[in-house]
């Protein structure tokens, strides 16, 4: 077998570049270390390459790994890119992952072909500093994100976006409101204005979507505000409301449905009790299914102690 050397020096180059990025490739890396368009049509036909976009594959397993479709879309669109938008603010830890296209901008001068599953917006971003990296990717920095995220989220995504920037310690309000002013022609700038003159005190720290549901049904029905995620009788609480001793917990399956996790949770609701402090617990699916009632019990259990 004449050719099996050849072959195992080939996968041996594609797999040092592959490993460097999440196992994902650019045609146009493999041919500048020398793989050649045979070699890559070869791996192509018999699954070792596997296609993510025009010139962009996958290496071994047709499973990307974590990242892999960010890096991917980088690639795609060649140099310059960077991540933004909703993909920015998952990478920054402002937003929760959700389904959907990767958002990329790429230099203003630039004009790349459309790319399936792949947002891509134009800007000067790269030449205005605006870009940093973040988990070895580019992205735009936290403050140019919250910018861009004023743009395509509703107003309460981009409240707790803010709010979540600044438990993380990505930003200064400052930073943020003199950014605004730079930006104040752009969509989506008066909703961030309204979120900076809404925003003086501390922020709230929240683990959560569901606690961030409840805490918008609790200012919405106007019930008195909880500390979220504070220590009382040495356990870190989700909502607490000391006044009244009241403690809330939000469960979910995934953190929830193991032994581990359930002795644990009744042994932190032993010791609440015997601290005189009452404990609730709340699921995702009543809060999003049955918000009246869920505000109708707290507003029992903060005006008259009982349910």
């Amino acid at each position: 077998m004449p050719n099996a050397p050849l072959v195992t020096a080939t996968d041996a180059v594609i797999d040092a570049i592959a490993r460097r990025q999440r196992f994902v490739v650019a045609h146009r890396q493999l041919v500048e270390a020398g793989v050649s368009r045979r070699a890559i049509q070869h791996r192509l036909e018999i699954g070792r390459l596997h296609p993510l976009h025009r010139g962009v594959y996958l290496v071994g397993h047709p499973v990307p790994l974590p990242l892999a479709r960010p890096t991917a879309a980088l690639l795609a669109c060649g140099a310059g890119a960077v991540l933004s938008h909703l993909s920015a603010a998952y990478l920054w830890g402002i937003r929760e992952n959700r389904a959907g296209p990767v958002h990329v901008t790429v230099p203003a001068d630039r004009r790349p072909t459309s790319r399936a599953g792949v947002v891509i917006h134009r800007s000067g971003t790269r030449a205005t500093g605006e870009a940093r990296r973040r988990d070895s990717l580019p992205v735009t920095s936290p403050v140019r994100t919250l910018i861009d995220l004023a743009a395509v989220v509703p107003e309460r995504e981009l409240k707790w976006a803010v709010e979540e920037a600044r438990v993380r310690r990505l930003l200064k309000l400052r930073e943020l409101a003199v950014a605004h002013e730079a930006h104040r022609g752009r969509r989506g700038a008066a909703a961030l204005g309204r979120v900076l003159a809404a925003t003086g005190a501390a922020p709230t720290a929240t683990r959560s979507e569901a606690e961030r549901r409840l805490l918008d049904l609790i200012a919405a029905a106007d019930l008195p505000a909880p500390r979220a995620n504070v220590r009382v009788a040495r356990h870190l609480v989700d909502l607490y409301w000391p006044a009244e001793r009241l403690v809330v917990e939000l469960d979910g399956y995934a953190y929830h449905a193991h032994r581990e996790a359930f002795e644990r949770d009744r042994r932190r609701d032993g010791d609440l009790a015997a601290a005189g402090i009452r404990v609730i617990r709340l699921t995702w699916r009543r809060i999003t299914a049955e918000p009246a009632a869920v505000t109708a019990l707290l507003a029992r259990l903060l005006d008259l102690g009982t349910a």
